[in-house]
């Protein structure tokens, strides 16, 4: 039985529906770059129809993880709310409900700030004046997303060992995949795939990796 060829990223842009908000997320990502990536996602389809100045190894087709997603017809805009990206830089996100003519919600316009260093400043200035910390409840939109655990889990974990995935030799890169296959890190339909491209290896190490260790090899 032939495996059906995935559609090309460029036909999966030209058919979305979402095109119209592409130029809209360019735009935004281009005036706040390097700091900013826009990803609009398909709720159609649950996959990622654009992104632009990607701070993950997300890329357009993948899963969004929003199936179950709910939106009132009065909420327009979610956030804002934190995320931590897979090296274990703060993100600041904001999410913006588009519609259709019907006004249905068709897609979700996520806009992610990357505010490490501007924490930085802040707690350094925390420490120096004195000044109250202002938090806000995160929105629960992204509970089902395993990029997000995945992410979490890596940079708590670097963390953990003192060490950065750059530096990270074959032995501990081994290391972090066996405990993500422990703790479930591979439960999402395309997680050996985001974790290849993170660490910077092959699908085959990585699937190679996850056979021996089901296996206990």
């Amino acid at each position: 039985m032939h495996k059906r060829a995935e559609k090309p990223t460029a036909d999966l842009v030209a058919a979305s529906p979402l095109r119209p908000h592409f130029a809209v997320a360019q735009g935004i990502a281009a005036l706040f770059t390097p700091f900013v990536e826009v990803a609009v996602h398909d709720l159609a389809s649950d996959s990622v129809a654009c992104v632009v100045n990607p701070f993950s190894p997300r890329k357009v087709g993948d899963p969004s993880d929003l199936k179950g997603s709910r939106f009132a017809d009065d909420v327009d805009v979610l956030g804002p709310y934190e995320k931590v990206n897979f090296d274990g830089r703060l993100i600041k996100s904001i999410s913006i409900v588009l519609r259709d003519a019907a006004l249905r919600p068709i897609g979700l316009m996520c806009i992610n700030a990357d505010v490490t260093e501007f924490d930085a400043v802040r707690r350094m200035l925390h420490g120096f004046l004195g000044a109250a910390d202002s938090t806000d409840d995160a929105i629960a939109l992204f509970k089902e997303d395993w990029h997000e655990r995945i992410n979490r889990f890596i940079a708590a974990w670097t963390a953990e060992q003192a060490t950065t995935i750059a530096r990270l030799d074959r032995a501990g890169r081994r290391a972090l995949i066996e405990a993500l296959f422990v703790n479930g890190g591979f439960e999402g339909k395309r997680a050996p795939e985001y974790v290849a491209a993170i660490l910077g290896i092959s699908r085959a190490t990585i699937y190679g990796e996850l056979a021996r260790l089901r296996t206990g090899a």
